[in-house]
């Protein structure tokens, strides 16, 4: 609390008497003053109230200030700007998700380029960066900082590349007695070879007391490394403890698996982030699917832990409880953020709770002791699956409450028509591919997803307000078509040159998200076109090898031959000579089959969506209830928005913050919006346009009895680095 300030009140004699009164009423008068101001005197120095990502280590993304308000939000603006400049003129614009933290009047944040900053959060003043990779390093998507003390040790624990690293808060220098030199390689504890593998972070860990507690980033593809939970000392950088998300014999769940799959199988990792309840010494983990993620012959069962809310005791890594969201996940359904620590109103008491959001649109809400469900949910019957050797699980868990906060049906009457052409198109493309409804399987004849790969909820997560027992969460309506192909086949080479080589393997492992042709899905997945003269050729095998945005990292998945290919085929060398073997022979690899559309949102010839809007909305559940109180759609498309219409919504993996003001902050993505709501109503009261498309959760904070809302902005042509910006009243 007030550490720094004591109060010495002198001994007075007897002849002073008068005097000590008069002292005596003046120290009740500024200890009177203290305890009114006392609150003001730590938001404003010692707890700024977002030390944590996501706001605190319960993930609510609430902020308990209140300065900010329904009756003056409409007055904020733009309080500083901090550039950052670690991309090079010319280079292309860099995007960011990072979620800043506050600290003693600090701000530290990572940039788009994995640089960490040290801020004044009054003024936006620089204090140091420090650069976490070496130079030409690829870049990945990573989510913020975690801070740590003990006494006058304080320190930024980061994850870049392969590496946990301990920072000097107060210099912005590695501090050396953290594993080796300030560094920990995530590589080596994880079975499979640390030369062969690439282990990284999304999102930051979670501190327990001394510990450190992280998930880890790993391919989606066959072959990946298991996403085993571990626990690292936070002052030595030693490991305390590791938690099998895919069990080893006599471990719980090892019966869900083959027998051997722990030596092979892979995933099951918490890349979305955790929650810690410290008065349980509990953290709660939201993890993600097994590998390969749309095809599971190799991996016949449930598969715990994949796709499951899993409880353990945070200071040893032992097993409380899980519950499984999807039975051995064939739809890339993770867990795509981390779970809400609530406490809600159910038969007039007041009871501990996990909430988790979805990819497939349902909220699972449990309890916090037991991980029973506080709502039933019922083990529904599935359909089965036809592509060989798959054993589809033949149930699903279905809540009864909350409804889904998404579509999970259409049939065709969803579909849209912006021309004859184009819908008789999406019409004929409806009728020829497997559909019914969610938990249809993939199928060779293709299948809808819907809810898809991106949600639902993604990463973003949902924002909980304790004083109304409300979950803010942002839903996505945008439907897939999963391609399915038997790898072998439809890969194999035509002619026995490096650059066809190249072409099977980056048909393989690439095109589903950058497309056959090598445009990308814009932001998220980059144009590979035209890479020879715009790209080192060291520094793109680089990004393959490691991971950048948001593609993971493939060292170890892709063979040295592989690896020449596909450099072969982004760098156009047709002419290049094979002196290798074929990357693919059809016959010697396991049967494997691939989804070579994922990520893609379905779409008319003409690049509108196929279903009906609203593609993206923003709730709000009563958790005592389980009823939502409002729904409103979020973002808008105005080249594709009926005149007079709604908005039409759009994607943004970013989530809502609320706060005690009576607002709900989130922004946009490619609409380069910020919004404020009326968390009781869903009403807009505030806007702002930004200077460049932002795909990051907001935080608020406060300094000096002022309060700020601030977010990571991405860059631009002109400022490519990106930025943070800060907001507040006049």
């Amino acid at each position: 609390m007030m550490k720094n300030i004591k109060l010495r009140i002198p001994f007075v004699v007897a002849p002073n008497r008068m005097r000590s009164i008069r002292l005596t009423a003046l120290a009740v008068t500024i200890i009177s003053i203290l305890a009114i101001s006392s609150s003001w005197m730590i938001q404003g120095s010692e707890d700024n109230g977002w030390g944590v990502y996501k706001g605190d280590e319960k993930s609510t993304s609430y902020s308990a200030f209140d300065q900010i308000t329904l009756s003056n939000v409409n007055k904020l603006q733009n309080a500083w700007t901090f550039e950052m400049n670690d991309v090079a003129p010319g280079e292309p614009p860099i995007s960011s998700q990072s979620n800043p933290i506050i600290v003693d009047g600090i701000m530290y944040a990572n940039s788009g380029k994995q640089w960490v900053y040290a801020i004044n959060a009054q003024t936006g003043k620089q204090l140091w960066a420090f650069n976490a990779l070496e130079e030409g390093a690829p870049t990945a998507a990573s989510r913020g900082v975690t801070y740590w003390e003990s006494g006058e040790d304080k320190r930024i624990i980061y994850s870049a590349g392969n590496y946990l690293m301990a920072i000097n808060a107060k210099t912005g220098k590695l501090i050396p007695t953290f594993g080796q030199q300030g560094k920990v390689n995530l590589n080596v504890g994880v079975r499979d070879d640390p030369a062969k593998i690439s282990v990284t972070l999304t999102t930051p860990g979670s501190i327990f007391k001394d510990l450190i507690i992280i998930g880890s980033r790993l391919p989606d593809f066959y072959g990946a490394a298991p996403g085993y939970i571990r626990a690292y000392n936070c002052k030595t950088g030693k490991l305390a403890w590791t938690f099998h998300t895919i069990p080893h014999p006599g471990e719980v769940g090892y019966d869900s698996w083959p027998k051997e799959a722990y030596k092979y199988a892979g995933g099951v990792n918490c890349w979305a982030g955790m929650s810690i309840d410290k008065k349980r010494g509990m953290v709660f983990l939201a993890l993600g699917s097994p590998t390969y993620d749309y095809y599971g012959a190799d991996r016949v069962g449930a598969n715990l832990f994949g796709n499951c809310v899993l409880a353990l005791d945070a200071a040893t890594g032992k097993y409380k409880w899980h519950f499984q969201t999807v039975h051995h996940d064939i739809w890339d359904y993770d867990l795509a953020s981390p779970p809400n620590l609530v406490t809600i109103k159910k038969d007039g008491k007041d009871l501990d709770a996990v909430a988790q959001v979805t990819k497939h649109g349902f909220i699972f809400v449990l309890d916090r002791e037991t991980g029973q469900s506080l709502f039933p949910v019922e083990e529904r019957k599935v359909p089965a699956s036809n592509l060989p050797g798959e054993v589809a699980y033949p149930t699903q868990p279905f809540p009864t409450k909350p409804k889904a906060f998404v579509k999970q049906f259409m049939t065709e009457e969803d579909l849209t028509n912006y021309s004859p052409a184009d819908h008789e198109a999406i019409l004929a493309k409806f009728r020829s591919v497997r559909y019914e409804g969610l938990f249809t399987p993939p199928d060779l004849k293709g299948t809808i997803s819907l809810p898809a790969t991106r949600g639902g909820a993604n990463w973003g997560g949902a924002a909980f307000d304790p004083g109304t027992n409300y979950l803010y969460v942002r839903g996505h309506n945008l439907p897939e078509i999963q391609t399915i192909v038997d790898a072998n086949k439809q890969f194999a080479v035509r002619n026995n040159t490096l650059f066809e080589a190249g072409r099977v393997t980056y048909m393989k492992h690439c095109a589903s998200c950058h497309g056959p042709e090598k445009k990308g899905i814009s932001p998220t997945f980059p144009s590979l076109v035209g890479l020879k003269g715009r790209k080192a050729e060291k520094e793109v095998l680089g990004k393959i090898y490691q991971g950048g945005g948001a593609m993971p990292g493939f060292k170890g998945i892709l063979s040295t031959s592989e690896e020449r290919a596909i450099m072969a085929f982004l760098y156009d060398m047709k002419d290049a000579k094979i002196d290798i073997p074929q990357v693919t022979k059809s016959g010697e690899e396991p049967v494997r089959y691939m989804n070579t559309s994922a990520y893609a949102t379905w779409s008319d010839p003409s690049g509108n969506p196929a279903l009906k809007g609203p593609w993206a909305t923003l709730r709000a559940l009563n958790l005592s209830t389980g009823e939502y109180e409002w729904q409103i759609p979020i973002g808008n498309d105005e080249k594709l928005q009926e005149k007079g219409g709604p908005p039409t919504g759009l994607l943004a993996r970013s989530g809502p913050m609320v706060t005690a003001g009576g607002l709900v902050f989130i922004s946009g993505a490619a609409d380069k919006k910020l919004w404020a709501y009326d968390k009781k109503t869903g009403k807009m009261v505030w806007e702002t346009t930004l200077p460049a498309a932002n795909n990051a959760n907001v935080c608020s904070y406060m300094v000096k009895g002022k309060q700020y809302v601030a977010l990571s902005v991405g860059g631009t042509k002109e400022k490519p680095s990106g930025s943070i910006m800060t907001f507040a009243l006049p």
